[in-house]
């Protein structure tokens, strides 16, 4: 189901909503389960750098095993972030069940807008 709308939606259009939501939710404030999300929030406002990179490479990867059982990530590629904290990031998984490969385009809202 769209969290938008209320309409159905595909499920891969679901698979994206629902890594959207855990990469921009930081740990620690969803009540009744604090453990769930990502450090992808936390380092908002890290340096644009080599290091971060790995660091968003790393947290995006952590968040998905954790809380995506459906698919098995193979590769991620962070687009460009803008200073509203606006970015894009790109997955190429397979579905779990099926074994079929999927590829993903993730809008993110990390930091604040204007």
């Amino acid at each position: 189901m769209n969290r938008a709308t209320g309409g159905a939606i595909s499920r891969a259009a679901h698979i994206a909503q629902s890594i959207g939501d855990v990469l921009s939710t930081r740990i620690g404030t969803r009540v009744m389960r604090r453990e769930y999300g990502s450090l992808l929030p936390d380092l908002v406002d890290h340096p644009a750098n080599d290091a971060t990179r790995i660091r968003a490479y790393a947290a995006t990867a952590l968040a998905l095993m954790t809380w995506e059982p459906r698919i098995m990530v193979q590769r991620i590629q962070l687009q460009g972030a803008t200073l509203q904290g606006k970015a894009v990031i790109d997955i190429e998984c397979i579905l779990v069940d099926t074994n079929e490969p999927l590829n993903l385009s993730v809008p993110l809202q990390l930091g604040g807008s204007l």
